[in-house]
C-alpha cells in the first residue's frame, strides 16, 4: 500500500511530519477521508480531532481549525494550533473549559465574547477528545 507525506505545521511549529495511509479530518463540509493520490484540494477545517492511520495503527491530533491542502502525494493541515496526545496538559485543558463554560453562562450581551468564548470551549473539548481516546 502506498503512503503519503502528512505535515501539520502551526505558525509556531511543524507538529508532525510522517508518512501516514490515510488521514481524517472534519472540514466545514464535513468529514473528508484522505489516502495517498486523492484529488488535489484546499478546504478550511472546524476545531476537531485529526485522525492519522499509520501501518495498522491510529492517532489522533487535537486540530484546532484551519485548513487542510491535500496535493497528490502530501497532506499538509495548516492549523491554528494543533496538539499531539502526549502533550496535552489535561489539568490546563480542564481549566480553560471551565472558564470558557463559565463565560457563556455569564455573558450573552456582546456577541464577540460569546463567540469568543464558545471557540474556547471547543478548543479544549478538542484537546481532552483527543487526550481520552488515545490509548
Amino acid at each position: 500500500m502506498s503512503t503519503m507525506l502528512l505535515e501539520i505545521v502551526t505558525p509556531e511549529r511543524i507538529v508532525y511530519s510522517e508518512q501516514v495511509d490515510m488521514v481524517v479530518v472534519r472540514g466545514v463540509e464535513g468529514e473528508l477521508g484522505i489516502l495517498p493520490n486523492h484529488i488535489p484540494l484546499v478546504t478550511p477545517l472546524k476545531i476537531a480531532p485529526a485522525k492519522i492511520k499509520q501501518g495498522g495503527r491510529e492517532k489522533l491530533v487535537a486540530v484546532n481549525g484551519g485548513f487542510v491542502e491535500v496535493r497528490k502525494d502530501k497532506v499538509v493541515i495548516l492549523a491554528e494550533s494543533a496538539e499531539l496526545p502526549e502533550d496535552i496538559d489535561v489539568e490546563r485543558a480542564l481549566a480553560a473549559k471551565a472558564r470558557a463554560e463559565q463565560r457563556l453562562q455569564a455573558s450573552r450581551q456582546e456577541e464577540i465574547d460569546f463567540r469568543r468564548a464558545q471557540l474556547a470551549l471547543m478548543r479544549a473539548m478538542n484537546r481532552l477528545e483527543v487526550k481520552n481516546r488515545q490509548p
